[in-house]
């Protein structure tokens, strides 16, 4: 079974992001298309697509509707069969190092200098160690065949 093809749309054309957005998906797809997946896995895709180039959207409506697709297809495909676009971890990851720096930072600024002012300190460093160990995890994912050639946005 294959994956069928977006279809194309003069509105989308018109729109610079919606076409920035419309072509990363293309991409996706086109890299999808390269992997040796399931049949029940391509078929869930191809309804995804079937929505898209069935919807009346159009504008900032049809780019949040790409945006959702992309991420469903994306999030399914790491959570099944751990494929994912270059930067994916780095990215994931450095989220969750602010998240968790957060309260690092707060217990630095109070305890330390008892001013709220080097909150951010936290955040900084958080940041940093997710950065490192998301690089590390999309390192592997490479070396292990298990990376797109894609950069989502």
């Amino acid at each position: 079974m294959d994956i069928i093809g977006l279809e194309e749309r003069d509105s989308i054309s018109e729109n610079a992001k919606l076409s920035l957005i419309s072509g990363q998906f293309k991409k996706l797809l086109s890299e999808l298309r390269n992997k040796e997946l399931p049949n029940k896995f391509i078929e869930s895709v191809n309804m995804d697509i079937e929505e898209l180039n069935s919807t009346s959207h159009t504008g900032n409506e049809l780019k949040k509707f790409f945006k959702q697709k992309q991420t469903k297809i994306i999030k399914m495909l790491e959570k099944e069969f751990r494929i994912v676009p270059r930067g994916y971890y780095a990215k994931l990851w450095m989220l969750s190092g602010m998240t968790i720096g957060l309260p690092i930072g707060v217990a630095y600024a109070l305890i330390f200098y008892d001013n709220v002012a080097f909150l951010g300190t936290g955040m900084c460093i958080g940041m940093g160690i997710g950065s490192i160990l998301g690089s590390r995890m999309d390192k592997k994912a490479s070396e292990e065949g298990r990376q797109l050639d894609i950069t989502i946005k």
